[in-house]
């Protein structure tokens, strides 16, 4: 891994892309629950729909790949199963030594959207 590959554009356009995918799992998770989906089902939904937004977009316009390979979806799971428990370790501990919650929140947001944007780059879409 060459930290010295990372682009501007890259990273701007992952933040760009990753909050594209925030905001349709957000909507998403809400329009089902108000259909009366109910809220696990809703959310499940959501989030893997969210999970394939972020990961076309990363992949055909962040990383600017044009063909696809069921590795890559291998990888892309792989990373998202790591990340989320990356992701849910920080929120614990900083919660136990702080006591804070939005900051252990904000904290592991941070920790998993350098892991997600790090492997997509040089793991899944190397």
């Amino acid at each position: 891994m060459n930290l010295k590959e990372i682009k501007k554009k890259e990273l701007l356009r992952f933040l760009i892309g990753g909050g594209s995918a925030t905001l349709v799992d957000f909507t998403l998770y809400r329009l089902l629950e108000w259909a009366g989906l109910g809220l696990s089902p809703s959310k499940a939904v959501s989030y893997v729909t969210g999970a394939a937004v972020g990961f076309l977009i990363n992949k055909f316009w962040t990383f600017e790949r044009k063909t696809l390979s069921g590795t890559e979806v291998i990888r892309y799971i792989l990373l998202y199963a790591g990340s989320a428990c990356a992701n849910t370790l920080v929120n614990k501990l900083v919660i136990e030594v702080t006591g804070l919650y939005l900051l252990a929140y904000l904290f592991a947001t941070g920790v998993s959207t350098v892991i997600n944007f790090l492997g997509q780059k040089f793991f899944v879409f190397r």
